[in-house]
C-alpha cells in the first residue's frame, strides 16, 4: 500500500522551548513556572528538569542538518517568553531575540519554514507570583510580549501560532494539578479559560499589525469523546464533555460566545468577545488519543473516563486513529472554510539503541501509518487539511513524565546528547518524499 498526499501538503515536526532548549540560566533567561514546578518535590518523575533537555539552545545547527536530511518542510517550535522578556514585563532581552533570529535564519537557509508558537506553557515565574493566568494583568503582559515578538521576528516567521493547548493551561494546570503551577481549583480554572482565550485574541491582533501579514492561528487539543454505551446518560456525558472541554474554547473564538449551559461566571469585560472572536487564518489540531466516557454523578463534571480495548502507548494512551478523524470532521463543521493543520500527533515509546547502533521503533511507525491513513482519508473526504506536524522532532523533557517517555523521531542520548535518527525518522522521510510503500 502507498500513502500519497497532495503536492502542496506541508510536512513538519514540532517541539516546545522548555522541552528541548535547556540553557535555562543562560542568555539572560529567567525562571519560568516550569523551572519552579520541577524544583518542587514529587511534581515531576525522578525529579527531572528542563535544565539541559535536548540542549537545542546550543545544538540547533546540528538539529537543522538532521531536519534537512529527513526532508522536513517546516519546523514548529515555541518562543520562550522568559528569554524575550525575562521578568514577564519590562525590558526586552536582546540575547534572547538574537538566539531566535539566528535559529530562524538557519531554518530559512536550510529551506525549512519557520512556524513559531508564542506560548507553550513556560510563563515567566515573576508573573505567576502576581497571579499568573488567573490575573487579567498577565493577559496584558502577554499582549506586550506578543507585540515584541511580532516586531522582532515577523520578517522571518512563515506562520504564527498564538497559544498551544488552552485545555492544558487551564484544566491540567489549574484543576487537575498535573502541570505547572499545579493548582486544583474550578474557580481559578474558569478565570484562566477566559484569560487564555482573550490572550489568543490579543496576540492575533498584534500579528495583524504588520505591513506584511503572516498567517496566524491557534493549536487546540480538542476532545470529541465517545459515549461508553447507548444509554441516554452516557450519551449525555459525552455531550457535556464536548461542551466543557472543547466548546468552552472553540465557541468564543469561532462564534463569539461561551456555551450558556455551563453556567460559569467568566470574568468578561466589555469588548472581550470581539477580541476573542477575530477571524483566524488556520486552526491547529493536536491529537494523541480519544477518551470514552460514562455518566458518573459523583464527579463534579458528571462523567468519568472508562477503559477501552485498544492497544496503548507507553503512556497508557489508547491508540485510536479514528478519533482523529472524528475531531477533524467536527472542527471542520464548526469552522467551515478555515484551513486545518495537525500541529501535533505522535506517540511515546520505550525506545532503545540496539546493538547495531540504530533505534528500531516499529511501534511508532505503525502508529504513524494508522494516523496518516486517516489524514489521507480526511483530505479525500473534503476536510480542508493542509499540513501535518509530527510530535516530536527529538526526544525531550515530557513535562510531568520527565525523561521517562520518548516521543521523538530522533533519539537523544541524555548523557552524551548524541542524536540518532530513529527508523520512524526515515519513515517520515519516505512519507515526505512521496515514496512510502508498506
Amino acid at each position: 500500500m502507498k500513502l500519497e498526499f497532495p503536492e502542496d501538503f506541508l510536512w513538519g515536526s514540532a517541539t516546545a522551548s522548555y522541552q528541548v532548549e535547556g540553557a535555562t540560566d543562560e542568555g539572560g533567561r529567567k525562571p519560568s513556572i516550569w523551572d519552579v514546578f520541577c524544583s518542587e518535590e514529587n511534581r515531576v518523575a525522578n525529579g527531572d528538569t528542563g535544565e539541559i533537555a535536548a540542549d537545542q539552545y546550543h545544538r540547533y545547527a546540528e538539529d537543522i542538518v538532521i531536519m534537512r536530511e529527513l526532508g522536513l518542510q517546516a519546523y514548529r517550535f515555541s518562543i520562550a517568553w522568559p528569554r524575550i522578556i525575562p521578568e514577564g514585563v519590562g525590558e526586552v532581552n536582546e540575547e534572547g531575540v538574537t538566539y531566535y533570529r539566528n535559529l530562524m535564519l538557519a531554518l530559512r537557509k536550510a529551506g525549512i519554514k519557520v512556524v513559531a508558537t508564542l506560548y507553550h506553557w513556560d510563563l515567566p515565574y515573576s508573573l505567576e507570583l502576581r497571579g499568573g493566568w488567573r490575573s487579567r494583568d498577565t493577559v496584558e503582559a502577554f499582549r506586550t510580549y506578543a507585540r515584541v515578538c511580532v516586531e522582532r521576528f515577523n520578517d522571518l516567521v512563515d506562520q504564527w501560532i498564538t497559544i498551544n493547548e488552552p485545555w492544558c493551561i487551564s484544566y491540567l494546570s489549574h484543576l487537575i494539578g498535573e502541570h505547572a503551577p499545579g493548582h486544583q481549583s474550578l474557580e481559578e480554572t474558569v478565570k484562566v479559560i477566559h484569560h487564555i482565550n482573550l490572550a489568543h485574541g490579543m496576540a492575533l491582533a498584534e500579528c495583524r499589525t504588520q505591513e506584511i501579514r503572516k498567517p496566524v492561528g491557534i493549536s487546540w487539543n480538542l476532545f470529541v469523546p465517545r459515549n461508553a454505551t447507548r444509554r441516554s446518560e452516557d450519551m449525555e456525558a459525552a455531550r457535556k464533555s464536548l461542551i466543557r472541554e472543547s466548546r468552552v474554547f472553540t465557541d468564543p473564538v469561532l462564534h463569539g460566545t461561551y456555551p450558556s449551559e455551563l453556567g460559569w461566571q467568566f470574568p468578561i469585560e466589555p469588548g472581550d468577545m470581539d477580541i476573542i472572536s477575530q477571524p483566524m487564518d488556520f486552526i491547529g489540531v493536536n491529537y494523541y488519543q480519544e477518551t470514552v466516557l460514562a455518566a458518573d454523578m459523583q464527579q463534579e463534571s458528571g462523567y468519568r473516563v472508562v477503559p477501552t480495548w485498544q492497544p496503548t502507548t507507553s503512556q497508557n494512551w489508547a491508540i485510536n486513529q479514528y478519533g482523529l478523524y472524528r475531531v477533524l470532521e467536527w472542527i471542520a463543521k464548526e469552522a467551515p472554510g478555515i484551513p486545518l493543520y495537525i500541529t501535533e500527533n505522535g506517540c511515546a515509546s520505550d525506545d532503545v539503541i540496539d546493538p547495531d547502533g540504530r533505534v528500531h521503533d516499529r511501534d511508532r511507525i505503525e502508529y504513524l501509518i494508522k494516523h496518516l491513513e486517516v489524514v489521507k482519508q480526511a483530505i479525500e473526504d473534503g476536510i480542508p487539511l493542509k499540513g501535518y506536524y509530527q510530535w516530536s522532532f527529538i526526544d525531550n523533557f515530557e513535562w510531568a513524565w520527565g525523561y521517562e517517555k520518548r516521543f521523538g523521531i530522533v533519539y537523544c542520548d541524555y548523557k552524551s546528547l548524541q542524536r540518532i535518527i530513529k527508523d520512524s525518522g526515515y519513515f517520515m522521510r519516505d512519507i515526505i518524499s512521496g515514496f512510502c510503500e508498506y
